[in-house]
C-alpha cells in the first residue's frame, strides 16, 4: 500500500509536468525539498523548485520530464522511503531538439499520512541534440 502511494504521487507529479499544471506540480514536495539537477544546480525549497518549472515552461513550451521508478524501498517505522529510477527530459532549443536522461534517486518522507519528496538527485547518462549537451550548465 505504501509503495503504491509513492508510485501514485510520482505519476501525479509526472502528469502535472506534462500538463504544465502549476497548481498541483508541487503537491509531492516538502516545503524544504532539495533537488540537485542533472546540470548540478541545487534548488532549495518548494517555491524555488516551482519557479524553476514555471520558468522552463515559459522558455521551452515543449519541455517534458518523465521519471520512471525502478525500485522503491520503505522504512515504515521512520516514515521514509527511497526511490531509484530512470528519467528522460526533452525540449526544443534554438539549435535543435535536446534529449537527455539518466538515473535518479528520491528520498520520501511520510508527513501527516502523505508521502512527500524531501530530496531528489538527477544524474545524466546521455544527452543528444544541440550545444546544450556539449558543456555543463550549472
Amino acid at each position: 500500500m505504501e509503495e503504491i502511494s509513492i508510485r501514485y504521487a510520482r505519476d501525479t507529479n509526472n502528469k502535472a509536468i506534462e500538463e504544465r499544471d502549476t497548481a498541483i506540480i508541487d503537491d509531492a514536495w516538502m516545503d524544504n525539498v532539495v533537488v540537485i539537477s542533472s546540470a548540478d544546480t541545487q534548488i532549495n525549497g518548494r517555491e524555488a523548485l516551482k519557479k524553476v518549472f514555471m520558468d522552463q515552461f515559459k522558455a521551452s513550451p515543449d519541455v517534458i520530464y518523465l521519471r520512471t521508478p525502478v525500485k522503491i524501498e520503505l522504512m515504515k517505522q521512520w516514515g521514509m522511503a527511497s526511490e531509484i529510477g530512470t528519467w528522460e527530459g526533452s525540449w526544443t532549443a534554438p539549435d535543435g531538439k535536446i534529449e537527455i536522461g539518466g538515473s535518479y534517486y528520491a528520498k520520501w518522507h511520510k508527513v501527516r499520512g502523505k508521502w512527500l519528496i524531501r530530496t531528489e538527485v538527477y544524474t545524466p547518462t546521455h544527452c543528444t541534440g544541440g550545444a546544450y549537451c556539449n558543456s555543463l550548465h550549472g
